[in-house]
């Protein structure tokens, strides 16, 4: 006999997202009204508003338009970091960025899945963390549990599945060392 998903016996009660139901609900409007928006509210109020939700904020952050933040107190983000349109930051767990970050139009940082090998299709978490120097290309995905290291590259449209080394370019899905990066 075969074995088959049942998603009736999906039980996540065990993950607490942190913050309660009144704090998470007013996120999800701030969000929605701040960031996941066309407006161009200035990113030293975003960041503000980061900050008093409980993200750690360094100074020159830059947030474009149109951004996606799941949970602010699970996110890290260090100096001069600029995020693009379209960012989505799903961070079900903690994501830290180094300085000088640059997340590309449409990245999306994903730290949940779910156990493709069990029944119950159990979520799964991975923490995220981006080095310093590093760039990920627009509508590149990040997925849970990697670490981007120091100054490496995930190209546009790029899926990393495993860690980043340092210096060194990765591109498609998944995402493979094409070169090392040299800084002139």
């Amino acid at each position: 006999m075969t074995i088959k998903v049942d998603l009736s016996k999906y039980d996540n009660t065990w993950f607490n997202p942190g913050k309660n139901i009144t704090v998470r609900f007013t996120w999800y409007f701030v969000n929605m009204l701040f960031f996941k928006t066309l407006f161009p509210f200035s990113s030293i109020f975003k960041a503000r508003l980061l900050n008093i939700f409980g993200a750690k904020i360094g100074k020159g952050v830059i947030i474009k338009p149109n951004v996606n933040i799941k949970y602010p107190w699970h996110l890290e983000i260090g100096d001069y970091c600029w995020i693009g349109e379209g960012v989505w930051i799903d961070n079900l767990a903690l994501i830290k960025l180094g300085n000088n970050v640059v997340l590309s139009q449409g990245s999306y940082l994903l730290t949940g899945s779910h156990n493709y090998k069990k029944k119950s299709f159990d979520l799964v978490l991975g923490k995220i963390a981006i080095g310093d120097g590093v760039w990920l290309g627009a509508k590149s995905i990040v997925c849970p549990g990697v670490i981007c290291k120091s100054h490496s590259v995930l190209s546009a449209g790029s899926v990393a599945t495993t860690d980043l080394e340092l210096y060194s370019v990765y591109q498609g899905n998944p995402a493979i060392l094409k070169r090392k990066r040299v800084i002139a």
